[in-house]
């Protein structure tokens, strides 16, 4: 309120009011729909809405998204056509949510999430649907696709990689044969690394796969005794399903110890939101090393630690800062 108060002592224009008030109603409509389904843990599936039937990313999309359900996952699509189309088609209407933007061609909502009552959602803005694709993601699955679903992976590689969201899994999904993938690596990754725009371990940032059953798997192993992140403004806390024995500290704080930006690892105890106690690491970490921080969270996960259950669901989300784009 005392934003909006800022606002209307400087602007007159209808335009300017015209934005806020769609950005607003947008916030509002989408904390409604995803009140109830807070709970679950999402997968977000992008990819082109003019992959046709026949195509074999029509098929992986929709193997995708049954696979990811079977695992305990909801799954997310622009609610469009194409590779949206097939993921919602294997979720179904119970484990399905579309978050459609208003555009003058091609975004029509699909027939297997435009009838699926309370899951469907129409963004006015992409700032703030992108905000809510982050938001409420565990993981994001990024198929073949053109600009806006390059736009979504670069959204999500820009957010993990300055930490303004926790990291998540992200993975590349292609189908066997199918150098769409290989040759974004090469030109994008290799290129920016090679000269030292990035860091050669942001590349750990994404994971590849040429199944969909690999790719839920690569999911679910990011979740196998990761539970949650808890970043703050001096550290972060890593939530575990399990605890670290405080004997393979030493070995931790030897491997990753460029991770740090001072102090070590520590192993201690952190409630999530919802007020349960779990086991935990915090650290200080560099935060120009996501990269290094997501190699730690996969080596945790590695761990022979017999306590370690299935997937669990989220005890906590935190809110991205998405870009204006």
């Amino acid at each position: 309120m005392v934003s909006l108060l800022e606002v209307a002592r400087r602007e007159r224009e209808l335009s300017e009011w015209r934005l806020i008030s769609g950005a607003l109603a947008d916030i509002s409509d989408a904390l409604e729909v995803f009140q109830p389904h807070r709970s679950v843990r999402k997968i977000s599936v992008f990819g082109s809405a003019r992959t046709r039937l026949e195509d074999p990313c029509y098929a992986m999309a929709r193997d995708l998204a049954a696979l990811a359900v079977e695992a305990g996952f909801d799954v997310m699509t622009g609610a469009g056509g194409g590779v949206m189309e097939g993921a919602n088609l294997g979720a179904g209407c119970d484990h399905s949510i579309g978050l459609n933007v208003d555009l003058p061609f091609e975004q029509h909502p699909n027939p297997y999430v435009s009838g699926c009552g309370g899951r469907l959602l129409f963004f006015r803005y992409f700032f703030t649907r992108k905000l809510f694709f982050l938001r409420e993601s565990d993981a994001v699955v990024v198929m073949p696709g053109g600009f806006g679903t390059l736009d979504e992976l670069f959204e999500c590689l820009t957010l993990i990689q300055t930490g303004r969201t926790p990291p998540i899994p992200l993975v590349l999904l292609a189908p066997p044969g199918d150098d769409f993938w290989a040759v974004w690596r090469q030109n994008v990754h290799q290129e920016l690394a090679k000269r030292g725009l990035i860091s050669p371990k942001d590349v750990a940032l994404v994971m590849e796969a040429s199944c969909a059953s690999e790719a839920v798997a690569l999911i679910s192993r990011f979740y196998r005794v990761f539970h949650s992140a808890q970043p703050g403004e001096d550290r972060i806390e890593l939530l575990l399903k399990a605890p670290v024995p405080r004997s393979l500290l030493p070995s931790l704080n030897d491997h990753f110890h460029d991770l740090l930006d001072n102090g070590a690892i520590q192993a201690g105890e952190a409630c999530d939101d919802n007020g349960i106690l779990r086991p935990s690491l915090r650290l200080r970490f560099d935060k120009r090393r996501v990269g290094r921080l997501v190699q730690l969270i996969d080596h945790l996960n590695g761990l022979d630690l017999a306590e370690a259950t299935p997937l669990e669901q989220p005890g906590c989300r935190f809110t991205p800062q998405a870009s204006p784009a």
